[in-house]
């Protein structure tokens, strides 16, 4: 019997409850674990969240925000951050639509789904459930992906790869540039 979104939700809020150290994704029909971020993650969520906010003070990055995501909003994503306009989860609750969202960004862990998780099936989710803009930074390749224009096929049109220390444009409806250049403090 395939797990159905609702029955998720609910072993995730019990997740929750029994440890705060677990924490769960509903992607592709399965049910995985998230690494919880360590100190030089945390960082980099900070850094990016300063940039943004500097770039527009109507916009904030969401850590840690439950979004359904997939065709159908059958998955649910917990994100490392989300952007969107100052607002746009209030009211909803812990797995929020991804209306209004401008990017979802993800950094990755030192973990054995990490490869199949956010360089796989997270970008055809994210691309599914038509949010704009994706973010990678991906500390084991010291590199950045920015994946935008989702299409019809389930997938990002348009990837953008630079290794830390260049400039990249983050594409509208972001539009911002970003010197990954700090990145390099912050990759172990």
């Amino acid at each position: 019997m395939a797990m159905t979104q609702s029955t998720f939700e609910e072993l995730a809020r019990l997740g929750d409850r029994l440890s705060d150290a677990l924490r769960l994704e509903f992607i592709d029909g399965k049910v995985r674990e998230k690494a919880l971020p360590d100190g030089n993650h945390g960082r980099i969520i900070e850094w990016l969240t300063r940039l943004c906010v500097q770039d527009d003070v109507g916009w904030w990055l969401y850590p840690g925000q439950g979004l359904r995501v997939e065709t159908y909003g059958k998955g649910n994503a917990r994100p490392d951050g989300l952007l969107g306009p100052i607002d746009t989860f209030v009211g909803q609750g812990e797995w929020a639509s991804a209306e209004g969202v401008l990017m979802v960004v993800e950094v990755t862990s030192y973990d054995a789904d990490t490869d199949r998780r956010d360089r796989v099936e997270k970008p055809r989710a994210y691309a599914e459930t038509g949010i704009p803009v994706y973010l990678l930074i991906d500390r084991a390749q010291g590199e950045v992906r920015v994946h935008s224009q989702p299409g019809d096929a389930g997938r990002y049109d348009v990837v953008i790869t630079v290794t830390f220390g260049k400039t990249v444009t983050l594409p509208d409806p972001v539009g911002l540039e970003l010197d990954t250049e700090p990145l390099k403090d912050w990759v172990g």
